[in-house]
């Protein structure tokens, strides 16, 4: 069951001027370390939004513990999804001519 953490909830306003995105999260097989790798909604602020969300990630935590009622949560981390960046930069190489000749033969 995914859970929301909804604007507000956590008492920061720098945080809170952000629209975030996580679009996965990976676990250590252990798991006592959670990777979310987020994006600010529209890009812009990025490491002002990462340096927030590690300002109050005890914050965080304590929301996702109390949201997901299990007794161990794990430390969360946060990164930067470049996703985006990496299909850009793959669909800028994929359309240049000399690419694209090769492609077709």
């Amino acid at each position: 069951m995914a859970e929301t953490l909804q604007r507000g909830e956590i008492h920061d306003p720098d945080l809170n001027r952000f629209s975030i995105t996580v679009s996965e999260v990976r676990c250590t097989p252990d798991l006592s370390i959670a990777t979310a790798f987020v994006l600010p909604l529209g890009g812009d602020g990025k490491e002002e939004m990462l340096a927030a969300l590690a300002r109050n990630k005890g914050e965080i935590r304590h929301q996702v513990s109390k949201a997901l009622q299990i007794k161990h949560v794990p430390e969360i981390r946060f990164m930067i999804d470049d996703t985006f960046d990496r299909m850009d930069a793959t669909r800028a190489m994929l359309s240049k001519d000399h690419v694209r000749q090769d492609l077709d033969d």
